[in-house]
């Protein structure tokens, strides 16, 4: 009998509300994380891969039990009037985890009462903690670009470029953000605005006036969409890191010709990959045979038929098991779950999934 949400081997991913604090980490804001310690200590000592190297300023609520079930909101309120006297912050967020979901707290109620107290702009995320990561991205790059976002964009930047989904949850390296500027900029475009990699506060107040939007994981598709809607501007889903990552899987094409292939990740990074893997074979006369797959959102409108959302530890193990695959490209933590796998095992790692980078220093460990 298998329990739902369960995972006996998979490691837990990076969930929602460290997400969020993902897109929030460099913008110059307070971030609260409304809890009583221990999610603020998971965000920073295990999926903020940015912790140790840039100075973000990350508060935990400190809530107790008491405060927490009585809902004494206005304790925490006060703490953050008090830490914003000290700081220089541009706004205030205040990201929800399990305690805040599990009394229903009123978050509208809490951005008035706190940009009351502070006199900042504050967004709120009512992530709940039973979430993945990517779905508080989502959530905080729409919070963000309805709160920042000018209602009047102004005249649109020549050959500008804006690229949502590009945190270090969703990325290969810490270096993405510069990697897709360098990428871009090459090919002629003159500003290039990585949200929640290296970008600001004025970053999110002109996305009116960016020319085109490049969604590069799912969590920034919403966005793209309502930034579509609200200025007019057109988007697409692409990886632009995909020819360096294609470029590090130690397979030649004469190995992946006409084979059954696996590819886990983020969706719109295992259908780039698809789509490389499969022009290499398209000429062999035995093109590849790849389905993509992922724990986290899928988007219809970019799927294939065939493509398999996983949601629990027991369909990855049928999927891995039962799905006769020569091939399988996927975090290097599923490993172990893979058990008997009889085929080969190919590593493309997912931050998010299991705190490691490729080529770089893990910030969990796995065996």
């Amino acid at each position: 009998m298998s329990v739902k949400g369960l995972h006996k081997i998979i490691y837990p991913f990076a969930p929602d509300q460290s997400g969020a604090a993902s897109v929030l980490y460099e913008l110059g804001g307070m971030i609260i994380i409304c809890d009583a310690g221990g999610c603020a200590g998971n965000i920073c000592g295990f999926d903020e891969p940015r912790w140790l190297q840039t100075k973000s300023a990350v508060f935990s609520a400190g809530l107790r039990d008491m405060d927490a079930i009585l809902g004494r909101d206005d304790l925490m309120i006060e703490k953050i009037r008090k830490a914003s006297e000290k700081l220089e912050a541009k706004f205030v967020a205040i990201i929800g985890t399990p305690v805040p979901a599990t009394i229903a707290t009123d978050y509208k109620a809490l951005r008035r009462m706190a940009e009351r107290r502070t006199g900042l702009p504050v967004i709120t995320v009512d992530s709940n903690g039973a979430l993945w990561y990517d779905s508080g991205i989502e959530k905080t790059y729409l919070e963000c670009f309805r709160r920042f976002a000018s209602v009047d964009a102004g005249n649109v930047i020549p050959g500008s470029v804006g690229v949502l989904g590009i945190t270090p949850l969703d990325s290969d390296s810490l270096s993405s953000g510069e990697k897709i500027c360098d990428f871009y900029s090459s090919r002629g475009a003159q500003k290039v605005v990585c949200y929640g990699a290296g970008s600001t506060v004025r970053d999110f107040a002109e996305a009116g006036r960016i020319e085109r939007n490049i969604v590069a994981a799912v969590s920034g598709l919403k966005a793209a969409r309502y930034l579509k809607e609200r200025y007019g501007t057109p988007y697409e889903c692409a990886d632009p890191l995909i020819e360096e990552i294609r470029s590090s899987l130690p397979l030649g094409t004469e190995e992946i010709s006409g084979k059954r292939i696996l590819v886990i990740h983020q969706q719109i990074r295992a259908n780039a990959l698809r789509e490389m893997l499969r022009n290499e074979t398209s000429s062999s006369g035995a093109p590849a045979e790849i389905t993509a797959a992922s724990w986290f959102m899928m988007d219809d409108e970019i799927s294939e038929e065939g493509d398999v959302r996983i949601r629990e530890e027991s369909d990855f193990f049928s999927l891995i098991n039962d799905g006769c695959w020569d091939i399988v490209i996927a975090d290097p933590s599923f490993r172990k779950a893979a058990g008997d796998f009889g085929g080969k095992f190919i590593d493309l790692p997912h931050f998010a999934v299991s705190g490691h980078f490729a080529g770089e220093g893990s910030v969990r460990f796995y065996t």
